[in-house]
């Protein structure tokens, strides 16, 4: 039987970038809970369970009869407050006219200026009734206080809905703002230590991938830092900012992100099917130019654009057995046949590195 034919390549060899992995969260960049401003029976929901809204559209109608009412009377107060100034007005014209020919004594005058100015007070306060309740006749639809999608409802016509402050008022519904959506991680104290001193701040890009992707092809970039350590796991929260604009990330998908922690250097890189495991070693089989197969214990880096970076253990100019390693082991005689590494061709960007206005939270220093 003859030799086993093998293919051998050189490394390739590349400038690149060194990345830290972190894992983390997707969260909506603005969640919303829906509650009532006024209570009552609703009467419309004007959405469906599940779809995108937009800031300002109308969702669900209260009954506005009670409010109505309420607004028809707070409106006759103010006719009749400006009635009463103006008969408050037109007494004090009189008694003025008769100041001149002592017909009138001064603590009178001073009584219906007085009145005239509690008339005026009256007339403020029920135009300010009116107000209010014309507020409350348009807090009778419930409008979404910003665009996103929303979640299923969680009341049905003919329920009743309270009104209160925080928690204590009925649930109505929730809206995520999902564009752009947050990417949070926690980091190590090394890996904090290590990107600050490489230089991370807000806006170093991050890329992404998916559970479910090989390829990191969602783009963002840092956002925010927290301003200190959790001093009982001894890491620090951050946040990445990440463009979604077909509403495709999800809070709460999780994804596995990596940052830029240093400088380009130059490395060299194989196929990831290239790399043997020998219990906790791993091994690249090489050939010699008599043909004889070796192994070499190599440690190794990041895998980039579908290559596996070789940080120690292997030359420029050894030829990395790339196909046909299973009739290959070190010691034997092979046939080679040269071929050439190259990377897989990426896949498209998801996003493209978010540029938005500069937030108050920065990278603690």
């Amino acid at each position: 039987m003859g030799m086993p034919m093998v293919t051998v390549a050189t490394p390739l060899q590349r400038e690149i970038t060194e990345w830290d992995d972190y894992v983390g969260r997707f969260e909506a960049s603005r969640s919303v809970e829906l509650r009532p401003r006024v209570s009552g029976e609703i009467t419309a929901v004007l959405f469906r369970d599940g779809q995108f809204v937009q800031k300002g559209q109308a969702l669900f109608t209260i009954d506005s009869r009670t409010y109505r009412a309420a607004l028809a009377e707070a409106q006759a107060g103010v006719a009749t407050a400006r009635s009463d100034l103006a008969l408050a007005n037109a007494d004090l014209s009189r008694a003025l006219r008769l100041v001149a020919d002592d017909a009138v004594a001064k603590s009178e005058i001073d009584a219906l200026r007085a009145r005239v100015n509690a008339s005026q007070a009256a007339l403020a306060a029920a135009q300010a009734r009116v107000r209010s309740r014309s507020l409350d006749v348009e807090f009778t639809t419930v409008r979404a206080p910003q665009s996103g999608r929303i979640s299923d409802r969680r009341v049905d016509p003919g329920n009743q809905v309270s009104a209160g402050e925080g928690s204590s008022a009925t649930l109505l519904t929730t809206i995520n703002a999902v564009d752009p959506v947050y990417f949070t991680f926690d980091g190590s104290e090394g890996l904090f230590l290590k990107a600050q001193r490489a230089g991370a701040d807000r806006g170093t890009e991050v890329q992404i991938r998916l559970q479910d992707e090989s390829d990191y092809r969602w783009n963002g970039t840092l956002d925010f830092t927290d301003n200190g350590l959790d001093p009982r796991s001894g890491t620090i929260r951050a946040r990445a900012l990440v463009r979604n604009p077909d509403n495709f990330l999800t809070p709460g998908m999780f994804g596995n992100m990596r940052l830029a922690s240093g400088a380009k250097v130059n490395a060299l890189l194989v196929p990831e099917t290239a790399v043997q495991t020998d219990q906790t070693r791993k091994l690249l089989l090489v050939v010699d130019k008599d043909g004889k197969v070796a192994a070499r214990d190599v440690t190794l880096g990041p895998v980039i654009d579908g290559l596996r970076v070789i940080r120690s253990g292997l030359n420029p100019t050894d030829r990395v057995v790339i196909e046909g390693t299973q009739m290959a082991f070190p010691g034997s005689q092979v046939k080679t046949r040269v071929d050439r590494i190259t990377p897989p061709p990426p896949a498209p960007s998801a996003t493209a590195p978010v540029n938005l206005p500069a937030r108050e939270a920065t990278l603690a220093n």
